[in-house]
């Protein structure tokens, strides 16, 4: 079963070298174990656009969805046999990147 690991953040900083560094060992082992599926980190919310089609004629808006102070930065997409091996891993995402996470599978 494929989880979405959402990567939480309170702070418009970006992981420091040693996060990084800790990231990049943490995806490694996803791939060597065979969990890994994707991953990506995102832009800060100010560079989002909200587009709303749903009455005919597109709507466009700059920013943010919601206003939060806490907000998506990143992800991985990962494939894992239940819930609590992927709970597991997702402590150690957690831990390697320094931020909270939170874990829903795919339908």
């Amino acid at each position: 079963m494929r989880y979405l690991v959402s990567v939480i953040t309170d702070t418009a900083h970006l992981a420091t070298p040693d996060e990084q560094a800790a990231i990049t060992v943490f995806d490694d082992r996803l791939k060597a174990e065979g969990y890994w599926v994707f991953a990506g980190g995102l832009a800060a919310p100010s560079t989002a656009t909200v587009i709303d089609n749903r009455d005919g004629e597109a709507m466009f808006t700059d920013g943010p969805f919601l206003e939060s102070k806490e907000y998506l930065v990143g992800f991985w997409i990962i494939e894992a046999p239940d819930l609590d091996v992927v709970l597991k891993l997702a402590a150690e995402g957690s831990k390697a990147c320094n931020r909270k996470v939170e874990v829903r599978p795919f339908l």
